[in-house]
């Protein structure tokens, strides 16, 4: 007796997970453009389980589109796309940029069926190649898996709206909701280590995951941080980082050390011609100052300030004309309030240790109040233990479009 046959439903899910999971695999190769997967299908003409006869992932720095590599790798093989089904994560493109649309070359291609996890979240866009597909007479089915394939492109659905990062504040926080002890009871140029190594694993995981990480000139003067990706992850084939994470310090008056850590690891000679540390200054920071940062080939750039602290969305403008689509906060309490209660703040990630500081502790961010009592802002909230460590992520802001249909009424 035969097996049974899986069914379309089951099929599409296997797919679809495929063309997710290539999509993840260009974290960092992809930005400033979307991580998209797809795979193409081909029933046999005797018919039974379709076959994949192409997939791929779009890399910025190749160019083309995930589509493209995937019906190109299907003519490498000598593969007919006549009738084939295609697996986007996210809906082709009708529109020329860089490359020619996706929604051309795939009716071009012949493919009779398109599955799509999500629609393109520009509100200028969305939509369009969908309908150029079904104007072509392709089915198309929209929605399967979306939230997975939405959580990839946050950073990207927000920067495409609004022009401005994707930001992500993270805080290690004690039991009793402080972020690092009183300033008499710590050593100088020393971190506090509150949390233990699988939940700084997962830090590192989360600067891997972003363009620009940002901290205060008082972080660095407290703890003479690095703020790396020492993730050790690379992309398929061994790829690195395509640019460098940008550190990115708010410093008023340039009072960085030239011996601190982040001066002396800046790297001039990226691949990718990039900088990775950028320090924000005032308009009355010490020439002298700037002179001896410039020297060492570090940019330094003046913004906005008033009574001694930078203007904040001047800071996100700043980093979107770099095309910095996510950012990750790792602040003191002064910046972490100052961005929450300027409704900055897109998304959090508050780690709790067992440890507690008591009264006198520095707090959560200045203004917020118990990160407990923050926590009922956030939805969409998940939670997970690194070791002894507590984490609690959420949502402030929804990254995506209402427009965009919900998974559960996707369309076909």
């Amino acid at each position: 007796m035969q097996p049974a046959q899986p069914t379309r439903a089951a099929q599409d899910q296997a797919f679809m997970q495929q063309a997710l999971k290539l999509a993840a695999e260009t974290i960092v190769l992809a930005s400033p453009n979307p991580q998209v997967g797809c795979v193409l299908t081909q029933t046999p003409p005797s018919g039974g389980v379709p076959k994949i006869i192409g997939e791929g992932a779009h890399l910025y720095a190749n160019r083309d589109h995930a589509e493209i590599v995937a019906l190109k790798q299907a003519a490498q093989r000598g593969l007919s796309t006549v009738g084939a089904t295609a697996y986007v994560t996210l809906e082709p493109c009708s529109h020329h940029g860089r490359t020619g649309p996706c929604a051309d070359a795939l009716i071009a291609a012949g493919v009779s069926r398109c599955v799509v996890a999500t629609q393109d979240p520009n509100p200028q866009v969305s939509g369009e190649g969908l309908a150029k597909l079904r104007a072509a007479g392709i089915e198309v089915t929209v929605g399967l898996l979306q939230q997975h394939a939405r959580d990839l492109n946050d950073a990207f659905a927000h920067f495409i709206q609004h022009r401005t990062p994707f930001v992500t504040l993270k805080a290690a926080l004690s039991v009793d909701g402080k972020l690092a002890p009183p300033p008499a009871s710590r050593f100088p140029n020393q971190p506090h280590w509150l949390t233990g190594p699988a939940a700084r694993y997962e830090v590192q995981l989360l600067r891997h995951a972003s363009d620009a990480v940002l901290t205060g000139i008082g972080t660095v003067l407290a703890d003479d941080p690095q703020l790396t990706d020492r993730s050790g992850l690379v992309g398929p084939n061994n790829l690195p980082r395509r640019r460098p994470l940008l550190r990115v310090i708010l410093d008023t008056q340039l009072r960085i050390p030239l011996s601190s850590q982040l001066v002396r690891s800046a790297n001039n000679t990226h691949d990718s011609g990039e900088p990775d540390l950028l320090i924000l200054c005032g308009k009355n920071a010490p020439n002298a100052r700037i002179t001896a940062l410039t020297d060492l080939r570090i940019q330094v750039e003046t913004l906005p300030d008033h009574a001694g602290r930078l203007s904040l969305p001047a800071v996100l403008s700043t980093l979107a004309e770099r095309n910095i689509l996510s950012l990750l906060l790792e602040c003191g309490s002064h910046l972490n309030g100052a961005f929450l209660q300027q409704n900055l703040v897109d998304k959090a990630v508050l780690i709790y240790a067992e440890t507690e500081l008591g009264d006198q502790a520095i707090p959560f961010a200045q203004g917020i109040g118990s990160p407990y009592l923050f926590e009922e802002s956030l939805h969409r909230v998940t939670r997970a233990n690194y070791g002894p460590d507590a984490c609690v992520t959420g949502y402030l802001h929804d990254p995506w479009p209402n427009p965009v249909p919900p998974p559960s009424k996707a369309i076909s």
